[in-house]
């Protein structure tokens, strides 16, 4: 079944679905393969076997692996490598102008701080009133709690003898 030219298609990995051709047996479980995949070693479980062999020599070029494969109609045209893409300008960075010192922008924020602090004490003060008002109107009755007593007596401390 594993045999050099056998045509087969991956089953698994990005390259899953495109046909390639065994160029070389490297152990029982193991195959390089070529064709309109990247030429790699491939596990024999990522590969559905057909019937069809290639007339190829072992380690045949890629150029060869193809062409092969356009002869016997397995696929309608050989695939161009990639162009080189144009590169794109890349966007340029502009400055924006320094509007204050930072000396100035210290002493504003210094400012705001203040301000809000400010602003947080004036919250804070008329809640404190109203939980004092909210009292005053809901006075709770106060339990008059029983005075714990002593559960330990004092024992007598030992007298010690004197010789």
């Amino acid at each position: 079944m594993i045999e050099i030219g056998r045509v087969c298609y991956k089953i698994a990995g990005r390259e899953a679905g495109k046909p390639c051709v065994i160029i070389e047996s490297v152990n029982p479980t193991t195959v390089l393969i070529d064709g309109l995949v990247r030429r790699k070693k491939c596990n024999i479980k990522h590969l559905e076997f057909t019937p069809i062999v290639l007339a190829l020599k072992k380690g045949a070029a890629t150029s060869e692996v193809q062409e092969a494969l356009l002869k016997n109609k397995i696929i309608s045209e050989i695939p161009k490598k990639g162009e080189k893409r144009a590169a794109k300008p890349r966007p340029v960075k502009t400055k924006i102008a320094k509007e204050k010192p930072a000396a100035e922008k210290k002493e504003e924020h210094k400012e705001v701080k203040k301000e809000e602090h400010k602003k947080e004490e004036h919250k804070e003060a008329p809640k404190k009133e109203e939980h004092k008002e909210a009292k005053k109107e809901n006075p709770k009755k106060e339990e008059k709690k029983p005075a714990k007593k002593e559960t330990k007596e004092k024992k007598p401390a030992a007298k010690k003898k004197s010789k």
